[in-house]
């Protein structure tokens, strides 16, 4: 059974940092598109990051890029989103999934987890 399990949010202020985990199970990172997605109130779930290990690529959305990194450790089957400089803006419901071809595009993604919540105060 796939599974994906987020941990890591909380609640930090503007220009702190956290990092997100993201542990899978029942399939390898390594040969998935694993990716970040976050969701606030009122708002439609949109890609933050995206990484693919089988080709070597990453993606990130223009308002996070340069503030966030994700990476993936493939022995601890984990992939990890390194969110630096917070601001309130990125205060959402962040979410992992995972798709065996796709795009950084929620619609394209196959398999999802319940979340981790964001807070960021100003």
């Amino acid at each position: 059974e796939v599974q994906l399990v987020e941990s890591g949010g909380g609640l930090v202020q503007a220009g702190g940092s956290l990092r997100l985990s993201c542990a899978a199970s029942g399939f390898t990172v390594d040969d998935y598109v694993i990716g970040w997605f976050r969701q606030a109130p009122g708002k439609e779930r949109e890609a933050v990051s995206c990484v693919s290990n089988s080709a070597g690529a990453t993606y990130y959305a223009g308002s996070v890029k340069g503030r966030f990194t994700i990476s993936s450790d493939v022995a601890k089957n984990t992939v990890y989103l390194q969110m630096n400089n917070l601001k309130p803006e990125d205060t959402a419901v962040y979410y992992c999934a995972a798709a065996l071809l796709s795009g950084c595009e929620a619609d394209g993604m196959e398999h999802w987890g319940k979340g981790t919540p964001v807070t960021v105060s100003s």
